[in-house]
């Protein structure tokens, strides 16, 4: 754990610490930096996902050779 200073906007969260029903700020804060991590791996996830990489048939991919028919 790192124990930091913070200047937040009290409004914001108050109503996140509202919202999420938790006990504390630092697990309001802790909860928002999860989500927001999450958010930012499942942009990439999406990104390479619509990206042309896929392309081909799966199985001149992957070699079948070993595998009967």
């Amino acid at each position: 754990m790192k124990r930091t200073s913070l200047v937040l906007h009290e409004q914001i969260l108050d109503a996140a610490k509202t919202a999420s029903r938790l006990d504390t700020y630092s697990e309001v804060v802790n909860l928002a930096l999860r989500e927001y991590v999450n958010r930012k791996k499942f942009e990439q996830l999406d990104r390479f996902a619509a990206s042309d990489i896929r392309q081909g048939r799966l199985s001149s991919m992957r070699d079948d050779s070993d595998v009967p028919n």
